[in-house]
């Protein structure tokens, strides 16, 4: 805002060579691009010193998608930080179902964030079937299903036929616990 002699008011001035609240404020964005910049050379770092059986070398390894996904999430950090530096700003929420005013559902958050911790911690002594099952179910309990008699069935079907991709069809070896005899 500027006054009549010329003068600007409500403006923060930069420190020692520190940008201006209102700088950061305004180029926040920059915070995620950081971010995803850090996320992609811990990948990449990762991938690159993972350590590979002679046997499991082929032309697609297993570094390869985590050596791509790393490469991707720095390029994308690089191009957002250009794209924010250029005066470029992500849009608002327009969607019609959310009302900004509204404050958050903390309620949901912990009830999702206990059943996922639910899960870490069953999948061990229960298997992945079971733990699974009360994932699913849980995790639709927390969003706000309440049909007791169809939403365990269904937890328990997608329980089953994930583990059953994941364990027979994909190759990758999940914890049966108590049902490693009977799947």
């Amino acid at each position: 805002m500027t006054t009549e002699n010329g003068s600007e008011t409500g403006t923060s001035t930069p420190t020692a060579g520190r940008p201006s609240r209102g700088w950061l404020r305004e180029n926040s964005e920059l915070g995620v691009s950081l971010l995803l910049l850090v996320i992609g050379a811990l990948v990449l770092t990762d991938a690159l010193t993972m350590d590979v059986a002679v046997a499991q070398r082929g032309p697609i390894g297993p570094k390869t998608v985590p050596i791509v996904v790393g490469i991707g999430l720095l390029i994308v950090a690089v191009l957002l930080a250009i794209d924010v530096l250029r005066g470029g700003r992500g849009e608002a929420e327009t969607g019609e179902d959310i009302d900004l005013s509204e404050p958050s559902d903390w309620r949901t958050v912990l009830l999702l964030a206990g059943v996922f911790l639910g899960f870490a911690v069953l999948i061990g002594p229960l298997g992945f079937p079971i733990a699974g099952a009360l994932l699913f179910w849980g995790a639709s309990f927390a969003l706000g299903s309440r049909h007791l008699d169809r939403d365990p069935l269904i937890a328990a079907g997608l329980s089953l036929f994930t583990y059953f991709v994941f364990n027979n069809l994909l190759g990758v070896p999940l914890p049966g616990g108590p049902l490693m005899g009977v799947l």
